[in-house]
């Protein structure tokens, strides 16, 4: 005789009141509990990458004075540029680096920025370099 023997035939009760709780729903009652909320996120955030700002010579400087004064000069073209820039990262040091493409719409000088056709505002200062067929015609060394 063994100890179980005075229960291991009983049916198994079904409440005639209550409806059955699905397989769903029951097994949900052992789904892993995440004790630290927002510990996934934390770690995610800590591993993301940011980059160092880069600071660029004078030369390079230069030429891309020239480059803005060639392209406010053929504004009227609506010219196309590629643009590398660096934006801030909002969370933590550092940022990355952004290649944009569009046509200038104009240049704002007081605020320093370059707007493009769908409205991207770009801080001038953050411009490490700009492509354009507009500069074909020039040597720039």
């Amino acid at each position: 005789m063994s100890n179980y023997d005075d229960i291991i035939n009983i049916k198994n009760y079904k409440s005639r009141k209550r409806p059955q709780m699905s397989i769903y729903n029951r097994s949900a009652q052992f789904s892993p509990f995440a004790a630290l909320t927002g510990y996934e996120e934390s770690i995610d955030e800590a591993s993301r990458i940011t980059l160092s700002k880069l600071t660029i010579s004078q030369d390079d400087k230069k030429i891309l004075d020239i480059k803005f004064n060639i392209l406010n000069d053929n504004l009227s073209e609506k010219p196309l540029v590629n643009i590398i820039y660096f934006i801030d990262d909002l969370k933590k040091q550092g940022g990355k680096y952004i290649n944009k493409e569009g046509y200038i719409k104009k240049f704002d000088y007081v605020e320093k920025l370059i707007i493009l056709d769908d409205n991207t505002k770009i801080n001038i200062k953050n411009i490490i370099d700009i492509e354009s067929e507009i500069f074909d015609n020039y040597l720039f060394d």
